[in-house]
This record gives C-alpha cells, sequence and structure tokens, in this order.
C-alpha cells in the first residue's frame, strides 16, 4: 500500500498459527492491503515520509525500561513477562527509533483481563490478530512504542527472543573483530541467511 506505515513492527504480517503446508506458505506471503486493514484498530495513518533509521540511541534502554515499569503499574501479576525486542534492543546497530516491547499476559484473545488497564495508561490498541497467535499491538502513550501482546507458549515468543539474541550476539562479534560498524557486519549476516 504505497505511502501508508501499515507495519505493526518488525513481525511478519498475515502469518497464521495453523501448521499446514498451505498455512506455512500463506506466511510467506506478502499481506494484501484487505487483510492489513482486517486487522488494524482505528484509522491507518499514512505514511507521510520516508522511514528513519538512526544510528544507535544509547536511551532506548532506558525508554523501554520506563515502559515496562509503567506497563507493569497498570498491570500487576498479570504481566508475565516483558523485554525489549526489535532492533532498538541491539547495542550499536541502527534502527527506526522506535521501542519494540514484547509482553506475555494468561490469555491475549481475552482483552478484557488486560486491555482497559493498558488503555487507562495511555496505551493505544491498534492491531488485533486474531489468526496469528492473538497477536495484539498497541502505541505508547508518549514514546513511539509497538507494544506486541502473546499469550505463554506462543511459538512467536521464541522466535522474536531468539532473534534479538542472535542481533546481540552478531554486533558483539562485529565490534570485537574490528568491523567498522557493528551494523555493517550484522547486515552481512543477515545476507547470509
Amino acid at each position: 500500500m504505497p505511502g501508508t506505515d501499515t507495519t505493526a513492527g518488525d513481525s511478519p504480517q498475515g502469518a497464521s498459527g495453523a501448521t499446514s503446508a498451505e498455512a506455512r506458505a500463506a506466511a510467506r506471503a506478502p499481506a494484501t492491503e484487505e487483510q492489513i486493514l482486517a486487522v488494524r484498530v482505528g484509522e491507518v495513518a499514512p505514511l507521510v515520509g520516508p522511514i528513519l533509521i538512526v544510528d544507535y540511541d544509547p536511551q532506548w534502554p532506558r525508554l523501554f525500561a520506563r515502559e515496562a515499569e509503567r506497563i507493569r503499574a497498570a498491570l500487576g501479576d498479570r504481566v508475565l513477562s516483558i523485554d525489549h525486542v526489535g532492533s532498538t534492543s541491539v547495542p550499536g546497530l541502527a534502527a527506526k527509533p522506535r521501542i519494540d516491547v514484547l509482553l506475555v499476559v494468561a490469555d491475549s484473545a481475552h482483552e478484557p483481563a488486560y486491555v482497559p488497564a493498558l488503555e487507562a495508561a495511555g496505551y493505544v490498541l491498534s492491531v488485533r490478530e486474531p489468526d496469528w497467535y492473538e497477536h495484539r499491538v498497541f502505541k505508547g502513550p508518549d514514546t513511539d512504542v509497538n507494544l506486541h501482546v502473546f499469550s505463554p507458549g506462543c511459538p512467536e515468543l521464541a522466535r522474536m527472543l531468539l532473534f534479538r539474541d542472535w542481533l546481540r550476539r552478531s554486533a558483539v562479534r562485529a565490534h570485537q573483530a574490528g568491523a567498522c560498524s557493528p551494523e555493517l557486519e550484522v547486515h552481512a549476516e543477515l545476507r547470509r541467511c
């Protein structure tokens, strides 16, 4: 969809939790405009400029910590785990200046258990994907945040954390090898995959 940022962060769109060969093939296919609009909550804001990639900002971990504290204050013991994921969680890596937060609650499909509390804290539900692990995405109240919500045992949790950890190890290896920039080495590693 030209001119509109429809991404919910760094996660794939249109994937399914099903395990059939057709579902796996569909998971690799790009989402159509109809599919993207079907999972959106509220209006889709048109992209009015280029997507900004900036040098690593050492404030990103602090911004994540602030969001994690705000989410814990809103949800209390309903927070089963909370992690900083995405490009901003990788020291030294250039990224979109958007903090990706991975939140696990008992049942992401049961919105009454957590959505009102997050909304009261200023978060706005923007994506509801019942066909993809009951994934939900919220935007942050005062920081550019993608708050991804899943249930325990969802395979996407392990995938997101594994990918984050792999990027972190790759950035460290690049730094130790004296590469001119960690992002160049990480991007080279990604091209080899």
